[in-house]
């Protein structure tokens, strides 16, 4: 058993402290200089095309100065542009449509699709096939998350389970195998890497893919005073994201080295074979799709008829795509 950290095994280090570790220590950085982007991305795959881009020297040359915000999850990255902590972040359609409605967030560019890296994973002695399987069991769902929200109102209810059917334990996304481990849940609504890290160990299996469900198109995000005051800043940062996508396509290792270092870094090792896989289920492609504000008005309807949302976005608003298209003439 490969240690996460020297002296203690990947299983002890989960039940004493979850993967959590990989959130600690990334606190928030000094007083914002002008101009500087305060960006925020979470610590799971959903964020690590992000973290490529600050760790590659793309922005520094392009000339964009930058402090990082590292947290859990997306949907609190949207909180903290709610909140006007950060400027941009990374988080998937229904976190961008709440925070659109909550504090005027507006997409600058869709920079990946993360459906493959999402599952709902079940504990492996358990021997569950199936969602349905689910009905009186305890699942670790990070609620108020994008995969939290799709995972409660499209999945489970398409395999017939309604809020009272399974017992939704609230929890961040990277304390989840540990508890699995630890058997306080059944089933953890998850993404990558912590998927792979279960099955590798044994810990899970799959039950269910959101790639089947849905894509997870990832927006780059930004609070509109930012976008308003620093255009030039903003082209630029898409300049840095269209070099960082061709660096996934054609220089996949150079990539993977980066990224590995970063959860190599926080405490523990994880197999390359594991890290390769969970790497491998994450799509980088920077653009506008056409079919993206058809997909987004789909998933708002969800949030309307769950109440999560109370209208539909004008997406005219929403999607500010003249900064990309400015980055790529």
């Amino acid at each position: 058993m490969t240690g996460f950290a020297k002296g203690i095994t990947r299983r002890d280090a989960l039940v004493a402290g979850g993967v959590g570790v990989l959130a600690a220590g990334l606190g928030v950085g000094p007083a914002r200089a002008d101009a500087t982007v305060r960006q925020g991305y979470q610590t799971n795959m959903w964020g690590m095309p992000t973290y490529y881009l600050l760790h590659s020297g793309l922005l520094d040359k392009h000339g964009v100065k930058f402090e990082e915000f590292a947290v859990p999850s997306g949907n609190l990255t949207m909180q903290q542009m709610v909140a006007r902590q950060v400027d941009l972040g990374t988080y998937a359609g229904p976190s961008f449509a709440i925070g659109y409605e909550k504090g005027g967030l507006v997409a600058i560019a869709k920079i990946e699709n993360v459906g493959k890296t999402a599952r709902v994973i079940g504990r492996k002695d358990l021997n569950m096939k199936s969602v349905a399987d689910l009905r009186g069991k305890k699942v670790a769902n990070q609620t108020g998350s994008s995969t939290g929200n799709i995972f409660v109102d499209q999945i489970a209810t398409k395999a017939g389970l309604k809020k009272g059917d399974y017992e939704e334990v609230r929890m961040d996304v990277n304390n989840m195998v540990a508890a699995m481990l630890s058997k306080t849940v059944d089933a953890m609504v998850n993404v990558e890497p912590y998927n792979a890290i279960a099955e590798a160990e044994g810990i899970g299996n799959t039950l269910a893919e959101f790639y089947s469900f849905d894509k997870l198109p990832v927006f780059m995000a930004a609070t509109p005073e930012f976008v308003e005051k620093n255009p030039d800043t903003v082209v630029n940062y898409l300049k840095a994201w269209i070099e960082a996508e061709k660096d996934f396509k054609s220089s996949p290792q150079k990539v993977a080295d980066v990224v590995y270092g970063f959860y190599t870094s926080k405490g523990y090792t994880m197999s390359k074979d594991t890290f390769n896989a969970a790497m491998s289920r994450v799509e980088v492609g920077v653009g506008w799709p056409d079919d993206l504000e058809s997909y987004m008005t789909a998933q708002s309807q969800e949030l309307i008829n769950s109440k999560k949302l109370k209208e539909m976005p004008d997406w005219n608003k929403a999607f500010r795509k003249d900064f990309l298209k400015k980055a790529m003439a």
